[in-house]
């Protein structure tokens, strides 16, 4: 990709922000921060062919390959409650697997609440990050990136087991392609203070949950330790194990 190839895919999704590409940068997340400090708007795309510092969530470390991954941050600054953030996750998760699936033929679901899946490998991944002014949702930043070049070889030994690409799946994709589909139907669905907007983002996140009917053990945000049957989805998002409902946390299949 380059800035011309970037300002195509933005284009083609019905996109006016202008957008910004770096060959190699440390972190678009990081980039989109300072970006919107500058006053960009809305629906600007942050993409780069190489992270140096890339992060997933927990404080982990995105693992880059120069020019084999779709790596961006969208930011947003939507008119929503920082509660009701977390959702765009979801949507970002259900519209990714359904780009893989139409662009690369490429079955992709997603372990609750933002990775992505090819099988049981992780496949890419979602980081969302805000910035909020007392009850206020400034900015959002969604940060996404998706393996779609690499061969196995160019994980390292201890990503091996765990980690796979669109490539590896059988069928690689362009990164272009891969980031339009993205954008035109991220674009579509996103309506938030409209009616039944949570609710429809939960409808689709839904069909492409990996973690419904898996025995889990999730470690939530304030650091509780639940185990027990994932049971479902609830309508703000929230995976509910054994009854009980586990906000935005971090959780493990084990069965």
């Amino acid at each position: 990709m380059s800035q011309h190839s970037l300002e195509q895919a933005v284009q083609r999704a019905g996109i006016d922000a202008p957008p910004v590409w770096f060959d190699e940068t440390a972190s678009t997340n990081d980039e989109a921060l300072v970006l919107a400090a500058r006053g960009a708007p809305s629906w600007t795309v942050i993409a780069t062919g190489h992270q140096t510092a890339g992060r997933g969530r927990e404080r982990r470390t995105w693992h880059s390959v120069p020019g084999k991954l779709l790596q961006f941050t969208l930011l947003l600054r939507p008119p929503l409650h920082p509660a009701e953030a977390s959702l765009t996750s979801l949507l970002a998760a259900a519209e990714m697997a359904r780009a893989c699936r139409e662009v690369a033929g490429v079955a992709v679901r997603s372990k609750w609440p933002n990775d992505l899946l090819a099988g049981r490998r992780k496949v890419g991944g979602i980081l969302t990050e805000a910035r909020v002014q007392g009850e206020e949702l400034e900015v959002l930043f969604l940060g996404v990136g998706v393996n779609v070049a690499q061969a196995e070889e160019d994980f390292p030994a201890e990503l091996a087991e765990v980690a796979t690409s669109l490539a590896i799946e059988g069928s690689p994709a362009e990164p272009l392609e891969l980031l339009a589909g993205f954008l035109h139907g991220f674009r579509a669905a996103w309506a938030p203070g409209s009616a039944g907007h949570g609710r429809r983002i939960v409808s689709a996140y839904r069909e492409i949950c990996d973690t419904i009917g898996r025995r889990v053990r999730a470690t939530t945000v304030d650091g509780r330790v639940v185990e027990g049957l994932a049971e479902r989805i609830d309508d703000r998002g929230g995976l509910v194990v054994d009854g009980r409902t586990v906000s935005f946390g971090e959780i493990a299949h084990v069965g």
